[in-house]
Order: C-alpha cells, then structure tokens, then sequence
C-alpha cells in the first residue's frame, strides 16, 4: 500500500503529503520507507522529515538502540534516510519545491504544526497525495480529508482538496477486536465490570457485544462525564 500510494504519485510528478505523530509513527514510517527504497520498490525521491519533535525523537532512537527491536544498523539507516528540516524559513521553502518528493510532518491528524502549511501548499493540486498514517478522530481535519471533504479550512480560508487522499490503517498503534480478545481471555477470574473507553461509538458498543456473546462478561460503554463507583 505505501509502496503503490508512492508510486502513483511520483509517476505523477506530485508530493506525497503525510501528516504523522512525531514520536513512533514518523520513525516506522521512515524505516518502512527505507525498506522500499533498498528494496528497490520506490523510487529514489528525497525524504523531508519536517518536525523538531520527531527529528528529536529520530535521534533517541540512535541514541538508545540497544532498546528497540532496530538493530543498531536499522536505526542508522531509518535516520540517515530524510533531510531534516530544521528552521522555519526551510519549512516555508518546501512548500515551492516541486515534486516527486516525501514529507513527513505533524500532527498526525494535521489540527496543527507545519503540516498545516503543507496541506494549504499542495492539497489543491490533484497530482499529489495526502497519506493519512494513523487514527484520525472525529472533528479533526485529517478526519475531514479521509471523509472525502472536497475543502478544509485552514488558516481562515477553505483549502480546495484535489489530491489524492489515501490512508494507511495498518500502521494503527492500537489493539483490534481479536488482540483485545485474546488478551482478556487470559484473565483468570472476570473482571465485575469491563468498560470500553477510547474508541468511536459504533466500534465500542460492537466490542461490547463481541466480550458480552464470547466471554460472557458484565460490559458497557461509559457515556460523556459518567461517573462510577469502583469499591
């Protein structure tokens, strides 16, 4: 799916836009990204990682490798795969380069940072591609653009959204239905009452039955600002 989300826009001459959680998300994308290109299955295009957080972040991951699932080579070459944007002026300047090129910016579900900036630069062009990278939550502009909003507003003005939108769920930090499942039954005694937090209400309550018909475990979904006794 990268690698074809990659393809399609470089053979377009256009800018692969992907706004990205600077601490984890950014970092597997550039290793994912890395793989394809030694790999041979993307084209040599230059890579701009374009936050201070998660170029911070990148760093740690050298700096710490000896804990990371990485091999002290892996990390070396996911870090040595982008040009680091530091300054806000070189931020601005990406904006009136042409493609193809890369550019990983936060925030992920682009309410804020220099991905915002770039959205307004290269959103209107239909050769270029917004990759959302990870969960985007209800009323948030990323959950707009991956709706299929045909404008976002940003910076007081409505941002036509011509280009390609494309999104990446497999990257989601976050357990599914049968993780979660698996996990519970492995408590030895039910818990008196599970609740189901953090999550998209029709995704929640179908958890809830799932635990309900399978474990057969008291459930529910907590409403807004309830409240509830635990002794």
């Amino acid at each position: 799916m990268l690698a074809d989300v990659v393809n399609r826009t470089t053979k377009r001459g256009g800018v692969v836009v992907i706004p990205a959680f600077a601490v984890g998300r950014a970092q597997s994308l550039l290793h994912c990204l890395r793989i394809l290109r030694t790999q041979g299955r993307i084209a040599d295009v230059p890579v701009y990682l374009n936050s201070p957080m998660a170029a911070s972040a990148t760093a740690a991951y050298l700096k710490h490798g000896d804990q990371l699932r990485l091999d002290r080579g892996e990390c070396e070459a996911m870090a040595s795969l982008p040009h680091i944007v530091q300054t806000p002026e070189e931020s601005e300047a990406l904006n009136s380069r042409k493609g193809p090129m890369i550019i990983i910016a936060a925030s992920g579900m682009a309410t804020g940072g220099r991905v915002v900036h770039h959205l307004k630069a290269f959103a209107p062009d239909p050769r270029n591609t917004i990759l959302l990278a990870g969960h985007q939550a209800g009323g948030t502009r990323g959950a707009s653009i991956l709706a299929g909003a045909k404008a976002v507003r940003i910076h007081g003005q409505d941002v036509p959204v011509n280009a390609e939108v494309a999104s990446l769920g497999s990257l989601s930090a976050h357990a599914d239905a049968p993780e979660i499942m698996q996990w519970l039954a492995g408590f030895k005694a039910p818990p008196r009452m599970t609740f189901i937090t953090h999550g998209e209400p029709a995704a929640s309550d179908a958890l809830r039955q799932r635990i309900e018909r399978e474990l057969h475990w008291q459930c529910r979904v907590p409403t807004y600002l309830e409240t509830t006794g635990l002794l």
